[in-house]
């Protein structure tokens, strides 16, 4: 695995329980190195309201050709009726996180 193979998936959560369920069992199964979580203030457009809540960040490290994977992993277990779940790349990494986050999840 190259940096360019590695990524962050954002998610958002209404709980820090189901925050940690959900990184809980990425990391279990490898399909994440590495879950982050935030508490953080969401504004956001839902079935035309402005709705605006505390939500859970959950910054997820991973192989992003595990994404299909890790995004129906999400899915079966997220309370929302339509998630945030979204990839971005990285750009540039440490050698040694690099092959830490490799040898954390999947080898595919």
């Amino acid at each position: 695995m190259t940096v360019k193979d590695c990524g962050v998936i954002l998610v958002t959560t209404n709980s820090e329980e189901e925050a940690k369920n959900i990184a809980r069992i990425l990391v279990s199964e490898k399909l994440a190195a590495c879950v982050n979580i935030f508490p953080i203030h969401s504004i956001y457009r839902w079935q035309g309201e402005v709705c605006e809540d505390r939500e859970w960040q959950l910054v997820i490290k991973t192989n992003l050709k595990l994404f299909p994977q890790l995004a129906e992993k999400i899915k079966s277990l997220h309370s929302y009726q339509t998630p945030e779940i979204i990839a971005l790349p990285l750009v540039d990494g440490s050698q040694s996180y690099i092959e830490w986050l490799q040898d954390s999840v999947i080898h595919l």
